[in-house]
């Protein structure tokens, strides 16, 4: 297991920054708010010395002091991190694996990455099938509605669990609105490795989606399939289920190689 803890023993390294860097390293992982001391002692530091640093993170906008003392990361990191990830050009990495997701069904097919609680449509190849899904690139939808989304859901789901409370809209009948709906969902999206929206998002419109890691396992986009009900074979779910994880499989594959 990689030690957080450490910094690399190379002259040129400012003490600092490194421990500063780590604590919010180990914030961000953590999933969770956590106290002075306790910070401290994971990470080596006196009480004072990790004060320091919080306040300095608190005042750049990389951590929030919240009203029961302890303090969390905000999603400044995060959107740092998302102008990285536009740099790998997902759209290239992608290309193959949503070939192939198009060749072996005939439906549409789609690339999304999460902004917040939002999917937004990075690439498509249409459906060839007289009867079709239609989802334009730059499109958005809520994160818990979509197959994509749950997709995303499922790589970190302690952490959007909070995040989603209050913001489960409905859109169809079939939309997951309860915790406890979406709860147990996820947990089958987890157990299988893929995620299915059964006309959540659009009625009568069903989308198989598995999530697309970085190789630290944090989830970069996910590829999917959308088409409506009347084109489902009967084992639909086992059968675009493993497409779908072999092409997120390859994709992933991809981007660690780069």
């Amino acid at each position: 297991m990689e030690d957080l803890t450490r910094i690399p023993p190379d002259a040129r390294v400012d003490s600092t920054l490194s421990k500063g860097l780590l604590l919010l390293e180990l914030l961000a992982r953590r999933g969770g708010a956590m106290g002075v001391s306790e910070l401290s002692r994971d990470l080596g530091l006196s009480k004072s010395n990790a004060f320091r640093l919080l306040q300095t993170l608190r005042v750049m906008g990389y951590v929030r002091h919240r009203p029961d003392k302890r303090y969390e990361a905000t999603l400044k990191s995060w959107r740092i991190g998302r102008r990285v990830v536009e740099g790998l050009n997902l759209r290239s990495f992608a290309a193959p694996a949503m070939q192939m997701l198009s060749r072996e069904t005939g439906e549409a097919v789609t690339l999304a990455v999460a902004e917040g609680l939002t999917m937004t449509c990075l690439d498509k190849i249409e459906s060839r099938q007289p009867i079709r899904s239609w989802i334009p690139v730059g499109a958005a939808a809520p994160i818990h509605a979509v197959a994509t989304g749950k997709a995303i859901l499922a790589t970190d789901w302690p952490t959007y669990r909070g995040l989603l409370d209050g913001q489960l809209s409905r859109h169809t009948e079939r939309t997951l609105t309860t915790p406890e709906a979406l709860e147990a969902d996820i947990a089958r999206t987890i157990t299988s490795g893929y995620a299915i929206d059964r006309g959540e998002f659009r009625s009568r419109v069903h989308g198989y989606a598995a999530a697309i890691r970085l190789p630290q396992g944090e989830a970069l986009g996910a590829i999917g399939l959308s088409l409506p009900d009347l084109n489902l074979p009967p084992d639909a779910d086992a059968h675009f289920g493993a497409l779908v994880c072999r092409a997120a499989a390859e994709v992933t594959a991809l981007v660690a190689e780069a």
